[in-house]
This record gives structure tokens, sequence and C-alpha cells, in this order.
């Protein structure tokens, strides 16, 4: 995938942003969640889980698909890559793990939405589900946590794929694969050079065609989630 520096830029900035957003929210959440579990008053405990349930579907579940989708374009668009280096795979990983497991707790935010709405409030069952949700919160943020942490310190390790990649035999006069200390060719092409001093840029079309699948992917599923929150409120 070709990237020009302010496209790079543009996806990096997306993501930091989504990612810090994404994170405030889920903090958000569960001071919402232990407000609902401490509180006396029957309005205040409705209007913290009406809360949480419009935080959860129209802020952190489009963060969260934000900044995964951000991050697979910008490693693809980097030399860093996607598949290379263990602390990127272990990024990708923890992001849609928490992504899955917030779109499954979906259904349970807006029960206890509901059981918080009506007139005599059942504290005993509202009590039992404002704990799971705030356990969910709380290690969601820790786990959340983590792809912060490694962004920052980036610790060394190549997986299988992207020792075989350093490896790789080189054709004559192509330029060497550059370390990602010093990222500045796009990954997802690969440069020779002509008998005559030509350049001749191959496209790897497969990476192409997996950036598309997963931007359809996470699209088609942003889309049903959308269309799932608004059909639950009528």
């Amino acid at each position: 995938m070709i990237m020009t520096p302010n496209i790079r830029k543009f996806a990096l900035t997306t993501h930091i942003t989504s990612s810090v957003g994404l994170l405030g929210s889920i903090a958000a959440f569960l001071m919402l969640t232990l407000f609902g579990l401490h509180s006396q008053d029957a309005q205040t405990i409705a209007a913290a889980y009406l809360a949480m349930d419009l935080v959860a579907r129209f802020i952190i579940v489009p963060l969260a698909f934000a900044s995964l989708l951000s991050g697979i374009i910008q490693s693809l668009g980097t030399s860093w890559g996607l598949i290379r280096h263990y602390w990127i795979l272990a990024k990708l990983m923890l992001t849609a793990f928490a992504a899955g497991v917030l779109l499954i707790k979906l259904e349970l935010i807006s029960h206890a939405a509901r059981l918080a709405t009506e007139t005599i409030l059942p504290r005993a069952e509202l009590l039992m589900v404002g704990r799971e949700l705030m356990v969910h919160a709380a290690v969601g943020l820790l786990v959340l946590l983590v792809p912060v942490i490694l962004s920052v310190y980036k610790p060394s390790g190549l997986t299988p794929y992207g020792k075989r990649k350093l490896q790789a035999p080189r054709l004559p006069k192509q330029k060497p694969y550059l370390s990602p200390k010093h990222p500045s060719q796009d990954f997802g092409e690969r440069i020779s050079v002509s008998p005559n001093g030509g350049s001749i840029t191959v496209t790897l079309r497969r990476m192409h065609i997996f950036v598309l699948v997963v931007v359809v992917v996470v699209l088609h599923i942003f889309i049903l989630h959308l269309t799932g929150a608004g059909m639950s409120h009528q």
C-alpha cells in the first residue's frame, strides 16, 4: 500500500485520537457504573444506566472500530508491517478482543438501562448487572492500556514471517529492507532497479485485497450495529 507522508500523518493522527478517546470513554463508562451502584436515588441510577447505554453504543463502539481500522491501515502503510513484529500483532489482537467483548456486552448494557427505568426498581438484579459491567469496564481499560505501553516502548522481537522477510534474498541492485527505526519505504511495495536506471514498483495486490476485505467487514459490522441500536429503541 502506497502512503504519502501526509496520508501517513493523517492515519497516525486518527489512530492516536481514536485510541485516546476510547480510553477516556471507557473511563467515563466506569465512573457511571460506580454512580449507578452506589447511588440511593432512583432518578440518578436511571440516568447513569441510560447514559452508559448511549456512551457504549455511540461513543465507545465507533472509537473502538476507528482505532482498530486506523491501526491496521497505518501498519500496512509503513515498513513496520502488520504481522512482522510481535508488539504490533499483540496490539491488533488486544484491540480486536476488546471490541468483540464490547459488542457481546451491548445487550447486557441495554438490559441494565431498561431495568433502571422500571417503576419499581429491581435493586438486587440491577446491582448484580452493574457489578458485572463495572468489572468488564475496569478490565477493558487495563487491557487497552497495554497497546499504549507497547506503542511507546516498541519491544523488539520479529515474528517468523518478519524474520523471513528480513532474511529474504535480494535482487541485484535492489534497495535493502529498511529497518523500522528509519521507516521511509512504504510496506506493500517492492522496489527493483532496471539496468537503465529506471525504477519499477511492484505492488503487492494481495495486501490491497486484504485491506479492502478488512474495511468492508468492519463497515458492515458497524452498520449492522447502528441498525440494531436504532431498532432496539423503537
